[in-house]
């Protein structure tokens, strides 16, 4: 884990002590912000591997920061939302977080979180498909994590290019909500299925819905599928 660092963003010093102990004894490289325009500074000058977002926050909360992140940057976000504020969690997954953790929470939690974002990155690069697929003005790299149309790239989160390379490697397979929930956030994901129709509303407002010999279509009452004419 040399060289990943983390960048933990929450106003209480007591988080920050916790966490840390538990990531630095996974060899994570530890970075802090007690609030919303810290954060940004530290991730505009260290660009960390990952960010741990808590949504209230002084100055600027953590959806703000988010919202702000993702117009340059596709880092991957766990979210800490307080118990019972679902819609935040909601706000948080439909602004780009690709996760997110309910306080009060287990240290190890967030740990096994962050190495299960981490895994799945490194195992989708290395399943033997291609690591980058082309369609009419379409690219999808999972190599460079990375969705370009027209050949200009299109900020995008970890968890929408995954998405969109599993629809799009499998063209006019359906996947269920269940299934994409499985293979890209994977069994150990706690949430629940509308996360995966968030991501996919988020992925077709980057995207021309016509026009296009491809698109993104709902199987009402399954899932979706990527269609190729």
């Amino acid at each position: 884990m040399q060289g990943i660092s983390i960048l933990i963003c929450d106003d209480d010093p007591v988080v920050h002590e916790s966490l840390k102990i538990y990531l630095k004894n996974e060899n994570f490289n530890c970075l802090s912000a007690y609030d919303g325009e810290e954060a940004l500074k530290q991730i505009k000058c260290f660009m960390p591997s990952l960010i741990i977002l808590d949504i209230m926050m002084p100055k600027l909360n953590g959806l703000e920061v988010c919202k702000e992140v993702r117009k340059t940057s596709s880092v991957p976000i766990i979210m800490l939302t307080a118990k019972g504020e679902e819609i935040d969690r909601i706000l948080g997954l439909e602004l780009g977080a690709d996760d997110y953790i309910v306080k009060p929470f287990s240290p190890r939690e967030v740990v096994a979180r962050i190495k299960a974002i981490r895994r799945r990155i490194m195992e989708n690069v290395a399943d033997g498909k291609p690591s980058t697929l082309f369609f009419d003005h379409l690219e999808i790299s999972l190599k460079k994590y990375q969705v370009k149309y027209d050949n200009q790239v299109i900020i995008s989160t970890p968890k929408e290019v995954e998405t969109l390379y599993l629809l799009a490697s499998n063209p006019g397979q359906v996947f269920s909500r269940e299934q994409i929930l499985d293979r890209v956030w994977g069994c150990d994901y706690y949430g629940d299925t509308r996360t995966v129709d968030t991501h996919i509303k988020r992925i077709r407002a980057k995207l021309p819905q016509e026009g296009m010999n491809w698109g993104l279509q709902t199987v009402y009452g399954v899932g979706y599928k990527f269609e190729v004419d």
